[in-house]
Parts: structure tokens; sequence; C-alpha cells
């Protein structure tokens, strides 16, 4: 009877084993949405739309080596607004958006592979300036530039920190250069990125006040094994030095 029980307990393990290999079906492929967020997307042309080899940026590249490490299929496009592709990949199973920020009120509304990389609010001096910060308060003293309409500009605002707004955001970095403004108040790695595309290196940052990782939110119906198989092969590449490397390629 032992014997027979066991054989029965293996016959229902290797059912249950085969069903879950089968839970993922060798062509299931995930819908990839983003968003124009350089210098981790872009799409080349520099419109709100593209798809698949038309876009780039240090996300793209990690996210499209990561799915072809985890062996699962996917599509990728670039289209606009924010709010449209973050609410499909809230609702519909099989979607996924990214970068976006890991945060308490949104942990519950996907399931998460990163961190890919971060997203933090910083204050840029030139290179040989003598400044030198404690805190947010101690930059009031000084000419701040930010980009006009951006969260980090609204932030400001709010804090009671009186700064001159741009048009476009590296428009600030050249104000820097030229001695127009002390202090660029702007994103991490977005700043430097955009600085190094007007040609402008070797800024410092002189205080970061706020962070974020930013990661791939997928929908919260997607197979857990999809899930851990983008996660073990991000962390390989971070592991060996990918991540790190399209990073310092982008800037």
């Amino acid at each position: 009877m032992f014997k027979r029980l066991l054989f029965a307990l293996g016959g229902t393990l290797v059912v249950l084993a085969g069903a879950a290999r089968a839970e993922v079906d060798p062509n299931y492929s995930v819908v990839l949405l983003t968003e124009n967020f350089p210098p981790y997307n872009m799409a080349i042309n520099g419109k709100n739309f593209a798809q698949e080899d038309s876009i780039d940026g240090i996300a793209v590249d990690i996210v499209k080596e990561m799915f072809k490490r985890a062996g699962v299929k996917y599509s990728l496009t670039l289209r606009f607004p924010w709010d449209r592709i973050y609410k499909l990949a809230l609702e519909k199973p099989g979607y996924g958006v990214f970068v976006t920020a890991r945060l308490p009120e949104r942990e519950q509304l996907f399931k998460w592979v990163g961190p890919i990389g971060p997203d933090d609010w910083v204050l840029l001096a030139r290179g040989d300036s003598a400044i030198n910060l404690a805190s947010l308060d101690e930059a009031k003293q000084y000419r701040i530039g930010a980009y006009k309409g951006d969260a980090i500009s609204e932030y400001l605002s709010e804090k009671g920190v009186e700064h001159s707004t741009s048009l476009r955001d590296q428009e600030n970095a050249r104000k820097l250069v030229a001695g127009q403004i002390d202090l660029w108040a702007t994103g991490d790695p977005a700043g430097r990125y955009l600085a190094k595309q007007e040609g402008i290196s070797g800024l410092r940052t002189v205080l970061r006040f706020d962070s974020a990782e930013l990661y791939l939110a997928l929908n919260k119906e997607m197979p857990d094994e999809i899930v851990a198989r983008l996660q073990a092969a991000l962390d390989q590449m971070r592991a060996e030095g990918f991540v790190d490397a399209t990073l310092n390629n982008y800037l």
C-alpha cells in the first residue's frame, strides 16, 4: 500500500510539474510600451511614435538584451502620452511599461523587474565651482535654473526655492557654463546626457535632493515564470557589467 501511495504521489507531482512547465506558452509575447524619456528611452527620429529598432536609449538597450537572454518574445512601441501607456500596462494582461519609478503606492499594482537605473533629482554646478550644499535650503542663496513645467521645477516652487526656467532643459546647461546661473536643477542621468548633447562635460553634482529607482512594470497577471526569467537575466547582466557599460555608453 505504501508503494502504491508513493506511486500515486509521484504521478501527481509529475502532472503538477508538467502543468507548471506548460503554464507559459513558448510563443508567449509581452507587449512592451515606453515613452520619450532621454537618455533612457528615445525615438531615433525624435517623434512621439516609434516601434522596435527605431527606439534606443539606456533602458531600451538593457530591456532588449534582458528579453533576449531570458528567451522571452516581445513587441516594443514608443508612444505618447505616458498616462495612456501606463494605464494599458495596468489593465491589460501581457503588457508592460518602462521605465517607471517603483513607488510604495504602486508596489501592489504591478509585477516588477529591475532596477534598470536611477532617476535622481540633483543640483549641478560647473566643475570649477566652489559651491557645496548640505540641503535644499542652502541653495536658496544661489541663482538656479530649471526646466519650465517640469516636476523638478514644481517641487522647487513648493519648497520655496526661487529659480528661473527655460523652455528646453539643455538651455540650462549652456546658462550654467556661461555663468548666467549658479546651479542647474535637473534629473540624473538625464542632465548629464543633455549636457553631453551640447558638448558640455565636467559638471559637478553638489546636491542630490530626491531619488528613485526605475523599473520595468509588468501587468499583475504576467506569469511568474516570465518575471523570474527576466529578473535573473537582468541580475546576470548587472553582475557582468553590462548595465554600467550601457549607462556609460550614453553618458
